[in-house]
C-alpha cells in the first residue's frame, strides 16, 4: 500500500498501453488562455484501463476529451481575473457617503440572492452544488453592476474549492475591486453523499448496500469584511433578515469558521495508519489491494497529473490526498468486483423457467387475470456515467407477473441485479434495459423497469440544471402490448413517491 500514500508525482509515467503523461515541474504555470487538453485525455485514457475498460470501445471513444473539456470549463476560474469582471462595472450613484445611518442609493445595503453555483471538491473532484448570497455596503458614491456580483463569485467556484476558501475568495475579491464599506457571503454548499458499501477481504462485494441515496451532506459558511466583520454587527442581522425573506434560514454568522474543515464524505475513504498499521474498520482498504498496487498508482499518478494539467499544485497540502480518493471512488465501478447473487438460481434454474414458460405462454396469457402484479419499488443504486465519469444515482421500481401460487422474488435478489448492472461505467437506457432482461430471463417474460436518477454530469456541467432528474422504462412480455399493466404499475409508482413525499 506504499504507492498509494504517495502524495507528490515527478518526472515521466508511461504505463503498459505506451501513454507518457510529464509529471514533472508541477509549479510551471499553465497558459491563462489554454490547458493541455491531450495531457488530460491520455491521463483518463489511463483510469479507464485501470478500472478494466477499453476506451476504444463504443461509447467510450469520445469519453477522455468530454472529461477534459468538463474538468476545463469547471477549472475556467483559473484562467480568469476578477479585475477584467469588475473593471468598466462601478457606476455613480448618488446618496450619503461618510453620514450616519443608510438612506439607501449608494449607502443602503445591497443583497444578491441565490446564485447557483457549481464547484469541483478539492478533496474529491466531485462537483458540489452551492447557493451563494452577496451583500455588500457601497461606499464612494458608486456601485457595482449586480451582474458582476455573481460572474466574480463564478470565477472562484470554477476552481478546485472547500466552502470556506470559497467564502473568503469571494469576499476578499469583491472587496478589493469594488473598495465598498463592507462586503457579506453566505454560501449554502450541498456535497453528494458516498455509499455505504460492504466488502470482504478479497475485494468484492457481498452485497453492498446503500444508505440515505438521496442524501447530501450540507454546510452553510459565511465570510465578511469591512463593517460584516463583526459577527454581531446590525448588518449582518439585516442580511439575514433579507435572506429570511427568501426562506433562506442562518441562524449565526460565524466568520472564517472551521467547520468546513472534513466536510467532504470521501474523508472516510482515508487510509488511516494506527501504530503503523492500516486502519480495518475502512471498508476500502480492502478495496485497492497490494497486488493491484502497480495499476493504482499509475491511476494515482495520471490524476495528479489532470491536477497539474489544470493549473494546479498537486503537492499543495490539501490536495495531497486528492489523487487518492478519486481513484477509490472510481474503483467502486470496477464490474469485475460485481457478483450477482441469485440464491440458486443459475444456468440451470433459468432454463427450466424459460421451458416452462414457452410450453404454457398461452395457457398463462389465456388466464393472465390469474396472474398477479407485483410491485417491487424503490431499489436504491449508484452509477457512473461513461460520458463523463460521474456519478448517477436513484432508485429502480420493478413489476411483474406471476401466478398467485408462486412464491414472490425476494428483493434482495433484485436488489442484487440491480446493484450487479449499476456499480460499473453506465448510461441510464443500458441499466434499464439490462436489469428488464436480466429479470425477466431468469424469473419469467411480464417484466417492466422503472429507473429515476439525478445525473451529476446534467448540474453541474452544461446547462447547469439544478432539480432536474430523468426517468427511463424499459419493458418485457405483457407490459410491452398492455397499455392497462402498464399503467397499472405506474400508478402504483406514482402512489409511492406521492406517500414518501417524492
Amino acid at each position: 500500500m506504499g504507492a498509494l500514500n504517495d502524495g507528490h508525482f515527478n518526472g515521466h509515467l508511461e504505463n503498459n498501453n505506451g501513454l507518457i503523461l510529464n509529471l514533472s515541474s508541477p509549479n510551471k504555470e499553465v497558459k491563462q488562455d489554454s490547458v493541455p487538453i491531450s495531457d488530460i485525455q491520455n491521463a483518463v485514457k489511463i483510469l479507464l484501463q485501470g478500472l478494466g475498460e477499453d476506451s476504444n470501445r463504443q461509447g467510450l471513444i469520445k469519453t477522455p476529451l468530454r472529461v477534459a473539456k468538463a474538468l476545463c470549463e469547471g477549472t475556467r476560474g483559473y484562467r480568469q481575473k476578477v479585475k477584467d469582471i469588475v473593471q468598466g462595472a462601478l457606476f455613480p450613484e448618488a446618496g450619503l457617503d461618510g453620514g450616519v445611518g443608510h438612506a439607501g442609493g449608494a449607502g443602503g445595503l445591497v443583497v444578491v440572492r441565490d446564485l447557483d453555483l457549481f464547484s469541483y471538491c478539492e478533496c474529491c473532484l466531485l462537483p458540489f452544488r452551492v447557493k451563494c448570497h452577496v451583500g455588500y455596503v457601497p461606499s464612494g458614491q458608486r456601485v457595482v453592476g449586480l451582474s458582476k456580483l455573481s460572474r466574480v463569485a463564478d470565477v472562484f467556484a470554477k476552481r478546485l474549492q472547500d466552502p470556506q476558501r470559497l467564502a473568503d475568495e469571494i469576499c476578499s475579491a469583491l472587496h478589493n475591486g469594488i473598495r465598498p464599506a463592507g462586503v457579506g457571503v453566505v454560501l449554502q454548499c450541498w456535497h453528494i453523499q458516498l455509499p455505504v458499501i460492504e466488502w470482504n477481504c478479497s475485494g468484492q462485494i457481498n452485497h453492498p448496500t446503500v444508505v440515505d441515496m438521496q442524501g447530501w451532506s450540507k454546510i452553510s459558511v459565511c465570510a465578511g469584511s469591512g463593517v460584516f466583520e463583526s459577527e454581531n454587527g446590525d448588518v449582518w442581522c439585516d442580511f439575514r433578515a433579507l435572506l429570511k425573506l427568501r426562506g433562506v434560514k442562518v441562524d449565526k454568522v460565524h466568520i472564517k469558521s472551521s467547520s468546513s474543515q472534513g466536510w467532504c464524505p470521501s474523508r472516510s475513504l482515508d487510509v488511516l495508519a494506527i501504530n503503523g498499521h492500516e486502519n480495518t474498520q475502512n471498508p476500502m482498504n480492502c478495496k485497492i489491494s497490494s497486488k493491484a498496487e502497480p495499476g493504482v498508482a499509475s491511476m494515482i499518478a495520471a490524476v495528479g497529473a489532470i491536477l497539474h494539467s489544470l493549473g494546479e499544485d498537486p503537492s499543495r497540502k490539501e490536495l495531497v490526498g486528492t489523487p487518492h480518493r478519486f481513484v477509490q471512488w472510481l474503483m467502486n465501478f470496477n464490474s469485475s468486483n460485481v457478483e450477482m447473487n441469485l440464491n440458486g438460481f443459475g444456468l440451470e434454474g433459468m432454463s427450466q423457467i424459460k421451458c416452462r414458460s414457452q410450453r404454457n405462454e398461452d395457457r398463462e396469457y389465456a388466464n393472465c387475470k390469474r396472474d398477479e402484479l407485483r410491485s417491487e419499488l424503490n431499489f436504491p443504486f449508484w452509477s457512473q456515467c461513461e460520458h463523463h465519469l460521474l456519478p448517477f444515482h436513484g432508485a429502480v421500481h420493478i413489476g411483474y407477473f406471476h401466478n398467485e401460487g408462486m412464491k414472490p422474488i425476494g428483493r434482495s435478489i433484485l436488489q442484487s441485479i440491480v446493484h450487479f448492472h449499476g456499480w460499473k461505467l453506465q448510461v441510464q437506457e443500458r441499466l434499464s434495459r439490462q436489469i428488464v432482461e436480466t429479470v425477466s430471463s431468469v424469473f419469467g417474460g411480464d417484466v417492466m423497469v422503472v429507473v429515476e436518477a439525478n445525473h451529476i454530469c446534467m448540474i453541474s456541467r452544461g446547462i447547469e440544471k439544478v432539480g432536474s432528474s430523468t426517468a427511463t422504462i424499459a419493458t418485457m412480455g405483457r407490459f410491452s402490448s398492455d397499455s392497462t399493466a402498464k399503467e397499472m404499475f405506474l400508478q402504483t409508482v406514482s402512489e409511492s413517491g406521492d406517500a414518501s413525499g417524492g
